[in-house]
């Protein structure tokens, strides 16, 4: 090769191929970032579990049960992803399968964030030979609402990372995916016939979305739709399409219909028997995709007459989450003030005053008062009494417990002092004594000291229980604290500080 006269490629060319297999990368990126991110999930050991594989099964369950008028059951496709996820743990629990089947769905439909979309960027070269960035918006799954039922329904870009492809025509997809069905069966590889015939199901259902988005878009508003050019020519390929596929797809079902008959292996009669099912139910939605190919003029003519007489259109609401509040969180405080007073004066109605002519203010004055609301029955008059204290202590067992509290040489359990309590006295002594130690409990030290007092007696937890016959609790442990005003707070070689007790 002479590559002193080897042109360079012009740089000014757009690498559409490029852009293609960066959107294919694209969309495999949320199926990816399932495996990286299932250690986040709590009480769940999740490394057994291939999260990428249960996010293929669950499109394919999806996309399987879509139809054109409803979509696939949530529950539904959480019990089919419980009993896969059980093939792939099934030491695990139920309930942790059901857990892991309830995050990759979500993860898939993406909840959690305002448009429950995915966004990546990637990079094209323009006619003017500059790269630039632009961000590419997609979505997996999709909620929707039909007969009042919530159903999930796959979108393109999720078909297009099952079978593995992007942006390709659907019509030559098709074609392309039942020739080859219909080699693999002549050849009895029904292994890879069996993927095959799957790969042109999915292909029939995108073909479905397809005309389903123009007919909702039609109904919604008829002047966003091309039903001058573009829908009359998609119209006629569809019908095209199903006639060209229902040919094709009636002759492999009548040879496989054979080769099953015919067999011999019981292994080749069962997936003989699986491709037969997956080819009539390819005839069946080319049925159902004929009958709305039909009925899309009257749907047309219909929503022209209905929208032509329903008057101007309404003007869309606004997202104050995504329009105002994320935008004005990006901003300085003293640019986001006039955008906030521009909005909430615009978004605010004027108030007309509550009497706007003579003839109402004379009404309103002339106006009966409000009725009276109704009485109840008579409230009595409540005696008030003074309450006499019967469980008073006297003066003598108030002196009977200071001895007792006085706890001799040191420290003294509640329990014990309490038994001493009854033995000097009796059981009104010992629920004297009990009711002080638990004023000690939580005694006020600083109040004491300002109060002028030499001791401060105070009560402590042990962890044990009280052992009494009348009463219950923690066991405490009471001491007296010796308030030293000239000693030092803090100082362990006080002369002063007694060895039993504690100097404040």
């Amino acid at each position: 090769m002479d590559l002193e006269n080897d042109q360079p490629m012009p740089a000014n060319l757009p690498d559409e191929g490029l852009v293609r297999r960066a959107k294919a990368l694209a969309c495999t990126a949320p199926l990816q970032s399932l495996d990286a991110h299932k250690a986040s999930l709590e009480g769940i050991d999740a490394r057994g579990y291939q999260m990428s594989q249960l996010a293929l099964h669950a499109i394919d369950q999806v996309t399987i049960a879509m139809d054109f008028d409803h979509g696939a059951d949530p529950e539904r496709v959480i019990r089919q992803l419980i009993r896969y996820a059980g093939l792939q743990q099934p030491q695990h629990t139920e309930e942790e399968h059901r857990r892991i089947a309830e995050w990759v769905l979500n993860k898939l439909i993406n909840v959690g964030t305002v448009d429950r979309g995915f966004r990546q960027t990637c990079g094209r070269i323009d006619q003017d030979g500059e790269y630039r960035t632009f961000p590419f918006n997609f979505k997996l799954i999709e909620e929707g609402i039909a007969g009042g039922k919530l159903h999930l329904r796959t979108t393109d870009e999720a078909i297009n990372v099952l079978v593995g492809a992007l942006d390709t025509d659907v019509e030559s997809s098709q074609v392309a995916a039942e020739h080859k069905l219909r080699n693999l069966v002549e050849r009895g590889r029904l292994d890879d016939a069996k993927v095959a015939a799957e790969q042109a199901r999915h292909r029939t259902v995108q073909y479905g979305e397809l005309l389903r988005r123009q007919l909702d878009a039609t109904r919604r508003n008829v002047r966003t739709v091309d039903w001058e050019t573009e829908i009359p020519e998609l119209l006629d390929a569809a019908l095209f399409h199903v006639e060209g596929r229902y040919a094709m797809e009636s002759q492999i079902l009548a040879h496989i219909t054979r080769r099953r008959d015919e067999a011999d292996n019981p292994r080749y009669k069962q997936q003989a028997a699986e491709l037969v099912a997956i080819v009539r139910e390819c005839l069946g939605r080319h049925m159902r995709l004929q009958k709305h190919v039909q009925s899309a003029g009257a749907v047309f003519r219909r929503e022209q007459d209905r929208q032509e007489f329903s008057g101007p259109p309404q003007r869309a609401a606004l997202d104050l989450f995504g329009q105002l509040l994320v935008p004005i969180l990006e901003l300085k405080v003293n640019d986001a003030l006039p955008v906030l007073a521009g909005f909430f004066r615009n978004a605010t109605p004027s108030v007309p005053p509550d009497a706007v002519s003579l003839t109402t203010i004379v009404s309103r004055l002339l106006r009966s008062g409000p009725a009276e609301p109704p009485t109840g029955a008579p409230v009595p008059e409540p005696e008030l009494r003074l309450d006499v204290d019967t469980n008073a202590y006297t003066a003598e067992q108030h002196l009977l417990a200071d001895q007792v509290l006085a706890l001799g040489n040191g420290p003294r359990l509640l329990s014990s002092l309490m038994v001493e309590a009854r033995e000097l006295a009796d059981s009104t002594l010992a629920r004297l004594v009990l009711h002080r130690a638990g004023q000690a409990f939580g005694a006020s030290i600083g109040e004491r000291v300002r109060a002028g007092a030499s001791r401060v007696l105070l009560a402590f937890k042990t962890g044990y229980e009280l052992d009494d016959p009348d009463y219950g609790g923690d066991d405490l442990l009471l001491s007296h604290a010796v308030v030293n005003r000239t000693a030092v707070p803090g100082r362990a070689d006080d002369p002063t500080r007694p060895e039993s007790e504690e100097n404040l």
